[in-house]
């Protein structure tokens, strides 16, 4: 787009987005939680004039402007630069910095050859696009960027035959198995998609594989889908997805301190050293371009793949493993203790007896290259709203409960800067009332979000009163986006449907930094973002060039992002009554045991699910009354009391002794999947007991989904009186 018009268009869409702020629809007269919202209203309405979409281009330039990989000099100043946003806004700043054990790669060499010795490529090629091409990239040469590589990936000298094994799901696995492909021994060749790239790994070393190979299939996010980078947004032949392989199914966070903060002061003697302990692989990884992968998918012989497994490549994909082709990976690590900075600002809370229940909201900073939309879009879009905050403190408003934002560290490793702080700080959060999260901030115009069902209904009142760039409100455009589209990618819904026409909201899953909040301590948590064709996920070309031709050119969608994050820290830290809907939530669980029992059944699994049934049915019967209490807001009634055992019910549903071969992972309702990693599983214990035809398995899980259900049902009950 000509300079003129981009300006042109930035007035235009400024204008536009503030005139649908000041007269999209009549202010909100009564918002769940609140007795009487007038004056929040007008705080809200002083909050949406502050967030600039021009400061948050300038926050996002400022961000972006060079690679900022966890713990880097670079990745310093951007926590420097963040904290010194926060105090310009006055907030109370620190930053936490932590002692991590992560990789660096010294050399990444990838080779293949044919049965005769021939070379087919040698790698991994730069990522490069064409400079004098639809502008090209004026980031990609920069002598900072680390070479593509994995996260957690340890060193490794191997040379073996390859085998294509699809997406690398556990599914994948056992078909090769029943087509007599063997692993063992072999690199694997694998695409992204269809699970986490560390269960990728997880399930090819369960079958013995040698090494794992992991490219990006054009039939996924590059040709197939549109034009290529730099003249579309889809990714172009060399870029590559960095990624950590961490077994986050395990536990996230520094891998040598499951459970323990691992500030500076922990002594090493405290650490894991033991491998058979850790989240870690024990083979080597690496991601490579499908510049690279080409040529070694198209020597293959062997068996014709399954024919869904054919990607997007010119050629008919086979499955190997005959000694056709050989693939070199000599993987050199340094692996060292590092540390990572969490900027954290508070702003004190002022009511006697919840200035203590603290609301937390963060996003990460890290990033592999620039991550202009992973994470900095979020970054940016955060500041904004932290400046509206500022704004307010200086008019005058102060908040019931405290308000803490974190800029998290070292997330893109295995979420260990948000990990760390809530080990540190696991007493202050076990009644901290809510955690929002931000991530892939804006990737395009399409807002989108995922909770806790018991904050579904809260993210849906405050989406209604933001105005969309689009026209109207964020809401109505989000539902809209979901009518057009209803079902996104690697996303889990609920059991139960919403009301008629109302938008659907996913569960949390795993994969970014909500999950120790939630899944680990029990923390009622959002997450939220702006999505769009976004093929450069984790390269080089993630960057402020591709930011302001495909994603945002304007920045209004950051200011629209920043106006959502910023409300729903205002009204969870304001509220009369805490805003949670535990009818859906006892809705949906119904429905998920239900769906469990029918699997159990399916399968001819003997186990009762006669007490979980009863349990799940008190639960959702103990969130209708609750509810009606909360709707009421009798005069005089005892918001303290209502209060704490609203949120004493969501940490009622953590089993201490956690989710069986990964006990970190506490909560009994959600967990990302032990072969799924970033998709929710619901009723995980059970679920997974099930499907691995584990009766004994299953019914202690089932168990102890009673025991959870019935102890927050009590709490509810209690409240309902």
């Amino acid at each position: 787009m000509r300079r003129s018009t981009a300006w042109a268009v930035i007035f235009f869409a400024s204008t536009f987005a503030f005139q649908g702020f000041a007269g999209a629809q009549a202010p909100a007269t009564h918002v769940f939680g609140y007795k009487d919202f007038s004056q929040q209203a007008k705080w809200d309405h002083a909050f949406m004039e502050v967030p600039s979409a021009k400061l948050a281009g300038e926050e996002l330039k400022t961000l972006t402007a060079a690679p900022h990989w966890a713990s880097s000099p670079e990745d310093h100043a951007t926590a420097l630069y963040v904290a010194e946003k926060f105090r310009a806004a006055g907030l109370h700043t620190e930053i936490q910095p932590f002692r991590v054990w992560m990789n660096r790669p010294v050399t990444i060499e990838i080779e293949a050859f044919d049965a005769t010795g021939k070379r087919l490529m040698s790698g991994p090629t730069p990522e490069h696009v064409d400079p004098k091409a639809y502008g090209g990239d004026p980031f990609q040469d920069d002598p900072r960027i680390l070479p593509a590589f994995n996260g957690s990936s340890p060193s490794g000298d191997v040379t073996a035959d390859v085998v294509y094994a699809n997406f690398g799901t556990l599914e994948d696995f056992k078909k090769l198995a029943s087509l007599g492909v063997n692993i063992k021994g072999k690199i694997v060749l694998v695409r992204y998609g269809g699970n986490f790239r560390g269960v990728k790994v997880y399930i090819a070393q369960q079958y013995g594989a040698a090494g794992v190979l992991i490219y990006s299939d054009p039939g996924d996010d590059g040709y197939v889908k549109g034009d290529m980078y730099p003249r579309g947004p889809y990714r172009p032949e060399t870029g590559v997805q960095r990624g950590s392989v961490q077994f986050l199914p395990l536990y996230p966070g520094d891998p040598e301190t499951p459970g323990v903060a691992s500030t500076p002061e922990l002594p090493d003697s405290a650490r894991i050293t033991d491998p058979a302990k850790m989240n870690q692989p024990s083979i080597p990884s690496n991601p490579i371009s499908y510049h690279d992968a080409s040529p070694i998918l198209e020597a293959l012989d062997g068996p014709v793949s399954p024919r869904d497994w054919q990607g997007g490549l010119p050629f008919t994909y086979h499955l190997g493993g005959t000694g056709a082709v050989k693939a070199h990976m000599h993987l050199v690590q340094d692996y060292k203790l590092r540390t990572i900075w969490d900027v954290v600002g508070t702003i004190d809370g002022t009511d006697a007896d919840q200035k203590e229940d603290w609301v937390v909201a963060g996003n990460h900073r890290d990033a592999w290259v620039y991550g202009a939309v992973d994470p900095n879009s979020g970054t940016a879009a955060m500041l904004e709203a932290v400046h509206g905050l500022g704004d307010l403190l200086k008019q005058g408003w102060k908040p019931k409960r405290r308000i803490v934002i974190g800029s998290w560290d070292a997330e893109e490793e295995g979420l260990m800067g948000s990990t760390e702080w809530a080990e540190m700080h696991a007493k202050e959060l076990a009644h901290a009332v809510a955690y929002f999260n931000t991530d892939v901030g804006v990737a395009g115009p399409d807002f989108d979000a995922a909770a806790v069902p018991s904050l579904k209904e809260f993210v849906r009142d405050v989406t209604r009163q933001v105005p969309s760039p689009k026209g109207g409100t964020v809401y109505e455009q989000w539902q809209a986006t979901q009518q057009a589209s209803p079902r996104r990618r690697g996303r889990t819904m609920s059991a139960g449907a919403p009301a008629s026409g109302e938008v659907t909201i996913e569960n949390l899953g795993s994969g970014s930094d909500y999950t120790p909040f939630i899944q680990h301590l029990g923390v009622p948590s959002t997450d939220i973002g702006s999505g769009g064709p976004y093929g450069v996920y984790h390269s080089v070309f993630d960057n402020y060039n591709w930011f302001i031709k495909f994603a945002d050119p304007t920045f209004v969608y950051e200011q629209q992002q920043a106006r959502v994050f910023g409300l729903e820290i205002l009204h969870m830290a304001d509220a009369d009554v805490l805003p949670y809907d535990y009818r859906l939530y006892g809705k949906d669980v119904v429905g998920y045991v239900a769906d469990a029992q029918k699997q159990a059944s399916d399968a001819k699994l003997k186990v009762d699910f006669t007490a979980a049934s009863a349990a799940a049915q008190r639960f959702e019967a103990a969130g209708q009354k609750v509810y009606a209490l909360q709707a009421a807001a009798i005069a005089g009634a005892n918001e303290t009391k209502l209060n704490a055992a609203l949120r004493d019910a969501e940490s009622a549903l953590l089993n201490d002794a956690g989710l069986p071969r990964r006990s970190w992972y506490k909560h009994t309702i959600y967990a990302p999947g032990e072969y799924t990693g970033y998709a929710a599983v619901v009723i995980p214990g059970v679920s997974e007991g099930i499907e691995a035809n584990d009766g004994a398995r299953a019914q202690g899980q089932l168990d102890a989904l009673a025991a959870a259900l019935n102890r927050s049902a009590t709490i509810l009950e209690g409240a309902a009186k």
